[in-house]
């Protein structure tokens, strides 16, 4: 059973795009932080989760990707759309 995911068996479980803009989301709110901090060490932090954003936002676009692929097969049933059950 998937721990984060939404499926049959977990409903309550999230889409991998929304996990990731989470993540996006809070990277954010720590990089807010750091911003006017001069310190080499904070402006090394600041580029990493500049670059990590971009990556970010790459995951969050195939995830959608993949997600509008899924649907386009129709609703789900009782078991997986795609792969083996």
């Amino acid at each position: 059973m998937t721990k984060f995911f939404a499926t049959s068996d977990n409903p309550f479980g999230h889409r991998l795009e929304d996990l990731l803009a989470e993540i996006q989301c809070e990277l954010v709110r720590r990089s807010n932080k750091i911003v006017s901090d001069k310190r080499r060490e904070a402006r090394q932090v600041m580029e990493n989760n500049i670059e990590i954003l971009g990556m970010l936002t790459r995951c969050i676009k195939l995830a959608e990707d993949s997600t509008r692929a899924v649907n386009s097969i129709g609703p789900s049933g009782d078991g997986p759309r795609i792969g083996d059950a």
